[in-house]
């Protein structure tokens, strides 16, 4: 997917966020996110290929909950790389990311 421009990304987050305020907006994004992103997907974290199999809210970010095996971790979207091709609805990641101001 191309990257989405600062106005397109804005309006994306206004989208989430219409009726949420402060912290409220965290929680409207992951909404979208829940809703919207393709999972599982593949990805690789520190050259381990990891699934990331559902998103989770914190109390200060959205995580990606990621499996390898029986084992499990929590990685905040922030951090995760994506794969190419990226899954279906990672524009919701990138609206994240702008509104955390990566």
């Amino acid at each position: 997917m191309a990257s989405m421009g600062n106005a397109t990304l804005e309006a994306t987050i206004a989208e989430a966020t219409i009726d949420a305020y402060g912290d409220n907006e965290l929680a409207g994004l992951f909404t979208m996110l829940e809703e919207h992103l393709a999972v599982p997907f593949t990805t690789t974290v520190l050259g381990v290929e990891v699934t990331a199999l559902k998103v989770g809210l914190t109390a200060d970010a959205i995580v990606a909950v990621c499996a390898r095996g029986r084992h499990w971790q929590r990685i905040d979207l922030l951090d995760l790389p994506l794969p190419t091709p990226a899954p279906g609805g990672n524009a919701w990641i990138d609206a994240y990311r702008h509104w955390a101001g990566r």
